[in-house]
């Protein structure tokens, strides 16, 4: 069996995600991050024979994926980019629903190749897009240690990043830091505080991932046009395993629901005020049963929200 054909990724949140978004069988749908298509196959099997799915993916490997899966599925549509830029496909067309499933994928994680994981050896790369933009490795060989610092403590909220950073320069000055468990053994070296149960170079890793993948900045790109992008009634559902990427989507429909900050009692409609969102909900959490079957379910947020103008 192929890479292609592994059954290797267990969707997070599948149904709970799937529920919340459908509002209309008939409707059109954006998943903006299809992976190995679990929630699109969710979706597609919830939908009327009108209703319509545009799938978004960065990893050409889930392109591929997903074309061979779904190949004789004329509902459907597999487009290889960022979400960030879901606007370009669309032609105008408002849509009934947005689903993001943040962060990386099993498949990635898995797949030595990729470089995502400190756990297994392998090239130093950490793209989603193996066809564009540096590698971790390249970047590595040529960041400021001021710069490679920043991202750090920025995207790992990581105490001792500066720490990290000097050691990093200090060894690609000896020898080029090419590998997975390389970069991982220098920056357990340098981290003079392990914690129990968790590996001292996890915070590192997972920021250097968020940077060169531009993360946090395509997802402020997609929240900056969602909203215009839904028809009104549309939801947009967001799964973040990041404290960062949940923040950002808390704050972001906490202001599209409070609209413009006005004296408390003056008689001014919801639509004037500039209210765009309302929240559905309270955040949702994997139950236990299903942090039991997938760990890495475990740090899933879901935040949902309506367009009400």
């Amino acid at each position: 069996m192929n890479e292609i054909e592994k059954p290797e990724h267990t969707t997070v949140l599948l149904r709970e995600a799937v529920t919340e978004l459908v509002i209309d069988p008939d409707g059109f749908y954006v998943d903006g991050t299809f992976g190995r298509g679990g929630h699109t196959a969710e979706l597609l099997a919830r939908l009327s024979d009108r209703g319509r799915v545009l799938a978004i993916d960065k990893d050409p490997q889930a392109i591929d994926a997903g074309r061979q899966r779904f190949a004789a599925e004329t509902r459907l549509r597999i487009v290889h980019g960022s979400f960030a830029d879901m606007g370009e496909w669309l032609e105008g067309q408002e849509v009934t629903g947005v689903l993001v499933d943040l962060g990386v994928s099993s498949p990635q994680l898995d797949q030595a190749e990729r470089g995502f994981s400190f756990m297994r050896d392998g090239p130093l790369d950490m793209r989603m897009d193996t066809s564009s933009g540096l590698s971790a490795a390249e970047w590595i060989a040529s960041a400021a240690e001021s710069e490679i610092a920043q991202v750090i403590k920025e995207y790992g909220e990581e105490r001792f990043a500066r720490r990290m950073a000097s050691a990093v320069v200090r060894e690609r000055a000896v020898q080029p830091i090419t590998r997975t468990v390389q970069l991982a053994k220098i920056l357990a070296d340098a981290h003079p505080a392990w914690e129990r149960g968790r590996h001292p170079a996890t915070k590192a890793f997972q920021a250097i991932r968020i940077f060169i993948n531009r993360e946090l900045d395509d997802l402020a790109a997609l929240l900056g046009q969602v909203i215009d992008l839904l028809q009104v009634g549309g939801r947009l559902v967001v799964i973040s395993f990041h404290s960062l990427e949940d923040r950002q989507v808390k704050r972001f429909i906490r202001d599209q629901e409070q609209g413009i900050k006005l004296p408390k009692n003056l008689p001014v409609r919801d639509v004037d005020r500039g209210v765009r969102l309302k929240k559905i909900g309270k955040a949702i959490k994997p139950e236990s049963s299903e942090v039991d079957g997938n760990v890495r379910s475990r740090s899933a947020v879901m935040r949902v929200a309506e367009r009400v103008a």
